[in-house]
């Protein structure tokens, strides 16, 4: 019989080797997409008792997963939780780039009223293209198909019978389309997947959205190719050096502190009027959260089960005599 869920204590350091030593003594820990799960983590963890690293989020590549096998870890996920949040919020990062509503928002504000600079386009009969279609790409394209009217591209290496829009190559869709949308996971195949030659094969002047995550970018590529124009637009909810960033307050530090911990690339990112950056909050609704909870305190059960660990919540299932010790 499993045995009560036991108490728990909220750390709000991220996990990482100047932290690790606060979860002596547990048995599991939570973790978030921004934390530290490296092989010297993982051993940390594993020599203060840790047998579970619970992950409130689907991807694991923060995670070193090998490591964790070898050391008796396990680890489970959240594989979904709400994926059509994502998609929309990908919806809602492109009207904004090409409606430029941050920047009408901006001027009003200042008391300035004026058109210039500010046309979009319609996006009837416009191309999307959809990098990865698993329930978030799928959920993506079918909102510009059915939403907008637009042709839209796929391109992955697993297709779908129910994807609602035609799978080129990934060259026909990036020369094709007026908006390319990332839906894929981090992987050695996919990291830097948009570099400079990847953004010369592009149409020139179309938006690139990243809701997936960061490293599937080259920012400094997308900047120069902005300044270029050969990028019209960017929205990016992810960051390939976001950890150093997402999810702290710098406004009420001083200058001379701000500045040690400031990110170059991410302050012209900031300062361009045709990239819109968001936080990583494109998973954040209420619906979302609550699943995450409830998926992560359900794993957290089976683990203490004893039961064998399988389904696709689990990424590492160690022996029940590892969870036992």
């Amino acid at each position: 019989m499993a045995r009560a869920l036991p108490n728990a204590s909220f750390v709000a350091a991220r996990c990482e080797s100047s932290t690790v030593s606060l979860a002596k003594g547990c048995d599991a820990v939570c973790a978030f997409v921004d934390d530290d799960l490296g092989s010297s983590v993982v051993d940390a963890l594993a020599d203060a008792g840790v047998k579970l690293i619970l992950l409130r989020c689907a991807g694991f590549d923060n995670v070193d997963v090998e490591r964790a096998r070898s050391r008796g870890v396990s680890v489970m996920r959240v594989p979904a939780y709400d994926p059509l949040a994502i998609s929309e919020h990908a919806v809602g990062m492109m009207l904004a780039l090409n409606r430029h509503l941050c920047a009408s928002r901006d001027r009003v504000r200042a008391g300035n009223f004026t058109l210039d600079g500010l046309v979009g386009n319609s996006l009837r009969e416009k191309t999307v293209g959809v990098v990865g279609t698993g329930k978030i790409g799928r959920g993506f394209a079918k909102i510009c198909g059915d939403g907008f009217g637009m042709r839209v591209l796929g391109y992955d290496k697993f297709e779908k019978d129910d994807f609602r829009g035609e799978y080129v190559s990934l060259d026909e869709l990036l020369r094709e389309s007026d908006v390319v949308s990332l839906h894929v996971p981090l992987t050695p195949e996919t990291r830097g997947l948009i570099k400079k030659e990847t953004i010369e094969k592009m149409k020139f002047g179309a938006m690139l959205i990243n809701t997936s995550r960061g490293a599937l970018v080259d920012a400094r590529a997308a900047i120069d190719a902005l300044y270029e124009g050969r990028l019209g637009a960017l929205g990016l909810d992810v960051y390939e050096n976001e950890n150093r960033l997402f999810f702290k307050d710098f406004s009420s530090m001083d200058t001379s502190r701000r500045m040690m911990m400031w990110d170059e690339t991410m302050a012209i990112l900031g300062s361009l009027p045709q990239v819109l950056v968001t936080p990583h909050t494109a998973f954040l609704t209420h619906e979302a959260l609550e699943e995450i909870a409830n998926v992560t305190a359900n794993n957290y059960r089976r683990f203490l089960s004893g039961d064998p660990l399988d389904g696709p919540g689990v990424v590492v299932a160690a022996s029940v005599a590892s969870r036992a010790r």
